[in-house]
């Protein structure tokens, strides 16, 4: 994962999988519960907002969470009288089953949220969502940690903040820099595959998302935001944070195991120049090298541990049989994970079926030098016994290494062909709850252009003439029709030869 800060700049036109004209560039979803109060000022401060500064269709969506006073009235009224605003109504709470429905459902090539208060500065919106327009990145988060960011907050949720965010690096080694942020982006594309591996459907959906993408090696965006605290809001503290306790055991277990199926989104989007094969350059040669090397010292001091322990019950050659076995199988799945970078489950049996023959190969090493020491002297002293085997457990680690990266876990070394680019199938909605809002089914055609929201006369900020990288404040005038023309930004726009 790399996670770019430097602030994004919109450019004039850009290719996206967008669908007919009338397609929103932009959905923003906001999911409220019992929000009749501030709905309409923040829908409507949203809209001017957008309608100001945003050079695109866009479109803002009401995420209607069960909620039980008028807030469905007045986000009907909304509706009705902004042309932009649209109403989704679910009948369970959840903010992230309220993100999944309406994601997995729009057709907007960029899809938002942020929060009904509107802690957070509108003008962050646009430098949030440039990268995802770009093609630059995949997902974007607002950061409140950041060191540029202001933030305006009581001492209690500065302090939990700061402690889950510690949590996520301690347990998940997550190096994003705010997870409950309440204002993030993701492109369509990327969400219809990582969507379905979302298993939380309340508060702790923001953290799964984007664990996952880090994960997968996905680029995550970051924008330092101004963020002012809501002092009415309604988040149960201590109930949220046990529940983002439960998703982070659930989900480092998931990773422990390997469980969750991330080889599908390893770089399934564009152009990526660790794809490219150099002529006699090994690929992750020295990375292998070095997370061998880490998961075999871990593994000899493992051996060292087991092999003493059995050495008390039983004899040298048992206790040398059992600790290799022990170890074997340890040090086959650390280095199908973490030095060959194999995940899921698929041809794990194999692979440990081969492990225990090299196993057996280590176990035949080591086996005829305690021989050959036992040959040579009737009591050899335990500390030769170690002194012997450490030796040649350093000679069948050597041999393990090449046995398992010519055979166990072989490097692919074909070529790929690479075919046109095709378009796009969208993946299954992963809830039942999604479908009354999916529209027909359709497969829009890749990098179609972007639809150029209508310029209306009575308001004249409205505009749809821009400039390049324009600042926020709607300044897009002054530039020439040949600005707007489309333009590729990366090389699978224009290349025959992509994969995707």
């Amino acid at each position: 994962m790399r996670t770019d800060s430097s602030p994004g700049t919109l450019p004039a036109r850009e290719h996206l999988p967008a669908g007919d004209a009338g397609t929103p560039v932009l959905d923003v979803v906001v999911p409220v519960y019992n929000e009749e109060k501030d709905l309409q000022p923040c829908v409507r401060r949203l809209h001017e907002h957008l309608t100001r500064t945003f050079p695109y269709a866009f479109r803002i969506t009401i995420a209607d969470n069960a909620s039980t006073d008028g807030t469905p009235l007045v986000a009907a009224r909304l509706e009705a009288e902004i042309p932009e605003v649209a109403g989704f109504r679910l009948e369970q709470k959840g903010r992230g089953r309220a993100l999944r429905a309406v994601w997995s459902a729009s057709e907007a090539p960029v899809l938002a949220y942020m929060d009904v208060d509107l802690s957070t500065d509108l003008n962050a919106l646009l430098p949030l969502v440039a990268p995802l327009i770009s093609g630059h990145s995949d997902l974007a988060i607002g950061s409140r940690l950041a060191r540029t960011s202001r933030v305006v907050r009581g001492p209690k949720r500065e302090f939990v903040s700061r402690a889950y965010n510690l949590i996520l690096r301690g347990s998940l080694q997550a190096r994003f820099s705010d997870a409950q942020c309440g204002f993030k982006a993701i492109r369509r594309d990327v969400a219809q595959v990582l969507l379905p591996l979302v298993e939380d459907t309340g508060w702790f959906f923001d953290t799964e998302m984007l664990v996952l993408a880090e994960r997968a090696g996905l680029r995550i965006h970051e924008v330092p935001v101004d963020w002012v605290d809501d002092p009415d809001s309604t988040v149960h503290i201590v109930r949220t944070a046990t529940d983002d306790l439960k998703g982070v055991w659930r989900v480092g277990r998931a990773l422990t195991t390997g469980s969750l199926p991330l080889d599908r989104l390893t770089r399934p989007f564009g152009d990526d120049p660790r794809d490219r094969e150099l002529a006699g350059v090994p690929r992750g040669l020295a990375r292998q090298l070095v997370g061998f090397c880490g998961v075999g010292v871990l593994s000899t001091l493992f051996y060292l541990l087991m092999y003493g322990t059995f050495r008390q019950f039983c004899g040298s050659q048992l206790a040398n049989a059992l600790a290799l076995l022990v170890s074997a199988v340890a040090n086959t799945a650390a280095n199908r994970r973490l030095t060959f970078g194999v995940r899921g489950r698929g041809g794990a049996v194999r692979h440990q079926a081969q492990g225990l023959v090299v196993f057996g190969i280590g176990l035949a090493l080591t086996s005829g030098s305690l021989a050959a020491l036992n040959a040579a002297t009737d009591s050899p002293a335990h500390s030769t016994e170690l002194a012997v085997l450490i030796a040649a457990n350093l000679a069948a680690t050597v041999l393990r290494f090449l046995l398992f990266r010519a055979w166990v876990f072989p490097e692919r070394r074909e070529t790929v062909p690479c075919p046109p680019a095709a378009p796009h199938t969208p993946a299954a909605p992963a809830r039942p709850e999604t479908a009354p809002y999916a529209p027909a089914h359709r497969t829009s055609a890749p990098y179609a252009p972007l639809p150029q929201r209508p310029a209306v006369p009575q308001q004249p900020y409205r505009t749809t003439q821009f400039r390049a990288g324009g600042a926020a404040d709607g300044n897009w005038s002054g530039v020439t029709d040949a600005t707007a023309r489309p333009r590729p930004v990366r090389p699978h726009d224009t290349d025959p030869g992509d994969a995707r």
